[in-house]
């Protein structure tokens, strides 16, 4: 029983961790989440292409108002921030689909 304890506090250090530096990063401040900010190479290009019309259209969304907000050098108010717990992986299913038809692909042209 006495072994599980350091398991736990280390977890909750790490996820401390990450609630600091996801709030550090400064990207929720002007109402992206993480996925928005994933640099977009031939995956992820694809993978947008397959996400529904209306994940799309808040992702532009997202994305314009951000421009608009750094632009004028401004943050939204703190109500309005994306918090740690409320960020979800929305192109994470896809990108991963993604990944492995085509490394599934170059497999088959291996042969």
């Amino acid at each position: 029983m006495a072994a599980r304890a350091p398991v736990s506090a280390s977890g909750r250090l790490l996820e401390g961790f990450r609630k600091w530096y996801y709030n550090a990063a400064g990207f929720n401040k002007l109402g992206l989440m993480r996925d928005d900010t994933i640099y977009e190479n031939d995956d992820v290009k694809a993978a947008l292409k397959r996400l529904p019309e209306n994940l799309y259209n808040e992702r532009l969304f997202r994305i314009k108002r951000a421009l608009d907000l750094s632009m004028k050098q401004q943050i939204l108010p703190e109500e309005q921030w994306v918090k740690y717990e409320e960020d979800k992986k929305y192109l994470e299913p896809y990108l991963k689909e993604i990944i492995r038809e085509r490394l599934e692909r170059e497999e088959w042209d291996k042969k």
